[in-house]
């Protein structure tokens, strides 16, 4: 029997809960994001139907402490030693978990809404679901089909999970301002969410929020230039586009990832 016959079969043994103990045990960080990101969609199911976790508010803050956590785990993953420079804050600028652990502090004291927590939702959802399959392999290739099942629909809308988390990061800006209007929620919501957007948009991991900015354009573009468009309405909306797009800042394309 050759040697990458018997690790083969070694592998196939160590499975079942002391096989997931062990796993746990050796990638502690990995596995506290999934809880974090679990605890994510559990306190979003709580907000949205109050009766799972009783407080629908309190319920609401929690997704955002839970994603700072998960954002702040990550970061720490992916930085190098801290060293007090330009370049090392540049880096950590860089990094998407940089840009949602913002996020959650952008909005801990703004007024619920269910489309802000949207992309904190979808990312931990696509994201827990991935480490989900690794913990259940660790268990059996045979267990937990109905879970299993589940990850792979989840897995095939990857695609369109990231364009959805792209368009709401991109709707959540003029609500912000609405917001602001309405009195919920402080006159710099708007200010430091601007820098988050724009953080996003020049992602190196995740171009969705470039991309979804360049299809909004062809479309109000292209509802701009109709026929039956009024000539009132197609310059202001010309006016528009030419405003967000000098908003916009130089981006260096870079291999599509999933970002967070």
């Amino acid at each position: 029997m050759s040697d990458q016959q018997r690790d083969q079969q070694s592998q196939q043994r160590q499975t079942g809960f002391a096989a997931l103990k062990e796993h746990v045990l050796a990638n502690k960080l990995e596995t506290t994001q999934w809880v974090s990101r679990v605890l994510t969609i559990y306190f979003a199911l709580g907000y949205v139907l109050p009766f799972l976790y009783g407080n629908s508010v309190n319920a609401y803050y929690k997704v955002l402490m839970a994603n700072a956590a998960t954002s702040a785990i990550r970061l720490h993953q992916r930085l190098p030693p801290f060293t007090l420079s330009r370049a090392y804050l540049q880096q950590t600028m860089l990094e998407d978990s940089f840009h949602y652990l913002l996020f959650s502090l952008i909005f801990l004291y703004v007024y619920p809404l269910l489309v802000i927590i949207l992309p904190v939702i979808l990312f931990s959802l696509l994201h827990s679901t991935s480490y989900s399959l690794t913990l259940l392999d660790t268990l059996g290739q045979n267990s937990w089909w109905g879970a299993r099942l589940l990850i792979s629909v989840v897995e095939f809308q990857t695609r369109n999970i990231l364009r959805l988390a792209a368009c709401s990061e991109i709707l959540i800006m003029p609500i912000t301002v609405l917001l602001v209007f309405f009195g919920k929620a402080g006159i710099m919501t708007p200010l430091v969410y601007y820098q988050f957007l724009v953080m996003r948009y020049s992602s190196r991991r995740n171009p969705y929020t470039r991309n979804m900015f360049y299809e909004f354009r062809l479309v109000a573009e292209n509802f701009a230039n109709g026929a039956s468009t009024p000539p009132v309405l197609r310059k202001g909306l010309h006016a528009a586009i030419g405003f967000i797009s000098r908003l916009a800042p130089p981006t260096v394309v870079q291999p599509q990832q999933q970002g967070q």
